[in-house]
């Protein structure tokens, strides 16, 4: 029977190596085995860094590898000491720079209004979107455009592209009314029907659409306008 040989990294296809997979496709497209390779970084003779990063976590399992010790680190086979510091200073990082994140969570209309307080007042129109995860959770906001809003300002490109970059499940749309009427305009109601049959092929929901002003705002969701 013959033996299988393995590669090493560099034999393998450049879309099989973690960190040319991570520089082309982002970190979320790698899996778990793959990103413990980049910390790990190098394998040994008869076995590359992917393989040796797929037998630690089968060992340890990926849900206890932030907890353990140094010297646990160590007993596994293929870490000695230099990389099982590697590997706890980056879980320790993490968490110290996640435990100072707040994260914020929109479930009411109001909520919007209370956040956009610095857009009350301007003089031009903002267009806003928040991209949340599942939870409603913010994981980032943009402004797509300034200025009075028509459908060239606002292009469903524009608008998903970066719900897709980072995995948002949903979007609230916002935007302030200078005039002090939140009524919505012809403009308003076009460039949100577009949007949502958008989000419809993309799996992606607009959630709401919420027009602000100085006094109050409304909501289309809440006026079944959405």
């Amino acid at each position: 029977m013959e033996t299988k040989i393995k590669k090493t990294i560099k034999e393998l296809p450049k879309i099989e190596r973690p960190r040319e997979k991570l520089m082309q496709y982002g970190p979320e497209k790698l899996s778990n085995s793959e990103l413990l390779a980049i910390l790990l970084r190098i394998g040994r003779p008869g076995q590359n860094v992917v393989e040796i990063a797929k037998q630690i976590l089968r060992q340890c399992g990926a849900q206890n590898l932030p907890n353990l010790t140094l010297k646990e680190l160590t007993n596994l086979s293929g870490i000695g000491p230099v990389k099982a510091c590697e590997i706890i200073a980056s879980f320790e990082l993490g968490k110290r720079l996640l435990q100072g994140k707040k994260a914020e969570i929109y479930l009411t209309p109001r909520d919007v209004w209370d956040e956009l307080r610095d857009l009350r007042n301007h003089k031009k129109e903002h267009f806003v979107i928040f991209y949340l995860d599942s939870r409603n959770q913010e994981i980032k906001r943009e402004i797509i455009s300034v200025g009075s809003l028509n459908a060239n300002l606002v292009h469903p490109r524009e608008v998903f592209e970066p719900a897709v970059k980072n995995l948002a499940a949903q979007i609230i749309l916002a935007h302030n009314h200078p005039s002090g009427d939140p009524e919505p305009s012809e403009d308003d109601l076009e460039i949100t029907k577009r949007l949502v049959e958008a989000g419809k092929i993309l799996g992606i929901e607009i959630v709401d659409h919420i027009i602000i002003t100085k006094t109050g705002f409304i909501s289309f969701k809440e006026k079944n306008l959405i």
